[in-house]
This record gives C-alpha cells, structure tokens and sequence, in this order.
C-alpha cells in the first residue's frame, strides 16, 4: 500500500501567506477554494512531488484541534522542503520577512540548510538535503 503525508496549517491571513509561500519557497497553487468570510476555506500549494494543504484560522470544529503559532506561543511541527538552491532560497525567505532561526549552513549528515518562522511564525526548515536520495 502507498501513502502520502501532506502537512496542514492554518494561518490569519491565508490568502497573503499562499502569496509569500509561492513567491518565498517556490510553491505552486494547485487548488485555492474561497471562503464565505473572505479567507481561504482550503488551499493546495506544491512543491515539485511534494504538497502542503492550508487554510484561514477560524472557530470551526476542525479549528479547536489545530491552532496557528500565534495562538500556542511557538509550533509543534516543522516541515522541511527539499530545495536545489538553499542559498536563494535563504536569501528570498530572509527578504521576504522570515525569521532566520538558523542561519544557513552546511550540515554534517549533508547538504546545506537553514530554518526560519514564516511572517505567521510557522517554522519551516529548508535544505539540498534529499532523504530520498541520501544513502545511509
């Protein structure tokens, strides 16, 4: 059997935060569904095979399970993009607003990488470094 894992966040200002995360990172729009308060009901952005799933925070039920950084004082998850150009992508997210929390850097199990928390404090760690491809 095959599965896929797609990370979900929620975000305040989704519609501008698809806008950062396309123009920053290198995501694509794949599906944007409106919502009836003005915000994003639900948005599927890729990145080359990859894929991540967002939406505007609001009082709903799936809402009261998941909550945005700004609500908890911190996050619980990170997701890591596989990039070809980290030094690009450093320099476009550190322009565009993001928190460098770790500066850019090659690691010792390989590759070079960065981490940094997005305009709404999602933290995401972005590196050449390719699991898929990485021989143990």
């Amino acid at each position: 059997m095959s599965s896929t894992v797609i990370p979900c966040l929620r975000y305040r200002d989704a519609r501008r935060m698809i806008d950062w995360l396309c123009e920053t990172f290198g995501f694509e729009r794949h599906a944007v569904y409106d919502g009836e308060d003005g915000g994003i009901a639900h948005a599927q952005l890729k990145l080359g095979s990859g894929m991540i799933m967002l939406g505007s925070a609001r009082n709903d039920e799936f809402n009261s399970l998941q909550k945005t950084p700004a609500t908890l004082g911190g996050t619980t998850q990170s997701p890591y993009l596989v990039v070809k150009d980290a030094d690009s992508v450093y320099r476009r997210a550190r322009d565009g607003g993001a928190e460098i929390v770790i500066e850019i850097k090659d690691e010792d199990h390989g590759g070079r990488g960065f981490s940094c928390r997005d305009p709404e404090g999602h933290l995401w760690n972005v590196g050449t470094y390719d699991p898929w491809g990485a021989k143990p």
